[in-house]
């Protein structure tokens, strides 16, 4: 089986991250540009791609904001005009806006599912032709424990992101005779920017660490192994699953 000798390999790859320059979309990022592929980052911070640049990485900067319907139609172009081919989307920007449920504003609800449901549909539908004209492709969504379970306080959140799991279901469908595949990566408590209000205050950063059954918080480099594995070959079987990266939140009971 020859093509094991470059199972994990990305080498002539073309990836778009979204949410790229920090958090778990830079890691993910950093990972897929370590494995060969040049890699579009979409994100807020120029010097996260200044800095790959810099050690010799295959890194492209395109900002914007994924809020605003033609700034996703524009990435999209982008990407279409300016890259030889697309292999992988990796749909990781996200937004949240936590707040008691019985006034939770209407525009943080939108604004939620702009940016974790709607862009990942929209660049999922603009880029699959290019890819299906190559021989397929990889689109990974990432989604979050909590579209499995109910968390306080946060209802768009999980109503998007559970959204976005079912949508990479009805993506799978329709994307597979064309080779390409669909799959959720799932993240649970992971030590970044957007977890740092719970992860700043010592009895809630234990009581999250006491719930994985690793007793701990994922760091950022934990999605490494799992991002390359579902844009490579070595997951070439797989679509419209699953794969959560939790350390063991899902599966512990008592």
């Amino acid at each position: 089986m020859p093509y094991l000798e470059n199972l994990f390999s990305l080498q002539g790859k073309v990836a778009l991250v979204t949410g790229a320059t920090r958090g778990l979309g830079r890691a993910m990022a950093e990972a897929l540009l370590r494995a060969g592929a040049t890699v579009v980052l979409n994100g807020s911070n120029a010097e996260t791609t200044r800095q790959f640049r810099a050690e010799g990485l295959a890194a492209v900067e395109y900002a914007c904001d994924l809020s605003d319907a033609k700034a996703v139609a524009a990435l999209a172009d982008f990407m279409l005009t300016t890259q030889p081919r697309i292999d992988v989307l990796v749909n990781n920007a996200g937004v949240t806006f936590p707040h008691e449920l019985v006034d939770y504003p209407d525009d943080f609800w939108h604004k939620t599912f702009r940016v974790n449901l709607e862009a990942p549909f929209q660049l999922a539908r603009r880029l699959a032709p290019r890819m299906k004209e190559h021989g397929g492709g990889s689109i990974i969504n990432v989604t979050i424990i909590g579209a499995e379970l109910g968390f306080p306080n946060n209802p768009a959140y999980g109503a998007a992101k559970g959204a976005l799991k079912q949508l990479t279901k009805s993506l799978a469908f329709d994307l597979g005779p064309f080779g390409i595949r669909v799959n959720n990566l799932g993240p649970g408590y992971f030590h970044t920017d957007m977890a740092n209000l719970s992860y700043s205050d010592p009895e809630r950063r234990e009581a999250r660490a006491r719930r994985t059954l690793l007793g701990r918080w994922g760091e950022p480099e934990d999605l490494a192994g799992a991002v390359i594995f579902l844009a490579s070959e070595a997951s070439r079987y797989m679509t419209g699953q699953d794969l959560y990266i939790d350390g063991g939140w899902l599966a512990k009971g008592l």
